[in-house]
């Protein structure tokens, strides 16, 4: 059992599209305790080319809900520009889903890591080890 007082995150993007990593996708962490409080923004990394954020903010003690925010419209904006410099495509330029928001709960010393997979039209998310 342990002893710590606090949860942690941890967090990994695969684009499940291209079958790799999904590189710099901006990450935000927030955290509340209980399930009426207020958000509090914690900070902020991005995905490095494993399509890991090493470096998320530790949750303050008492936090039992978690929200972490992705940015990935910009990274679909930037894989189409990519594709569109070998052959134009025809599809629509934006990302259906442009930021995706998971929020789940968290138990005082367990860690949490929550993998996105991601593909410019779904994702899904799971508890991992």
């Amino acid at each position: 059992m342990s002893t710590e007082t606090t949860a942690s995150v941890s967090t990994h993007i695969l684009d499940t599209s291209a079958g790799r990593p999904a590189e710099g996708v901006a990450v935000s962490l927030s955290a509340r305790a209980g399930s009426g409080g207020e958000w509090t923004a914690l900070g902020g990394s991005a995905t490095d080319a494993d399509g890991r954020c090493k470096d998320l903010p530790a949750l303050p003690e008492g936090t039992t809900r978690v929200r972490l925010d992705f940015e990935t419209g910009p990274y679909f904006a930037k894989k189409q520009a990519e594709a569109q410099q070998d052959a134009p495509a025809n599809r629509d330029s934006g990302a259906f889903f442009p930021e995706v928001a998971i929020t789940f709960a968290v138990v005082p010393g367990e860690h949490f890591h929550v993998p996105l997979l991601l593909n410019p039209f779904g994702y899904s998310v799971y508890r991992g080890s």
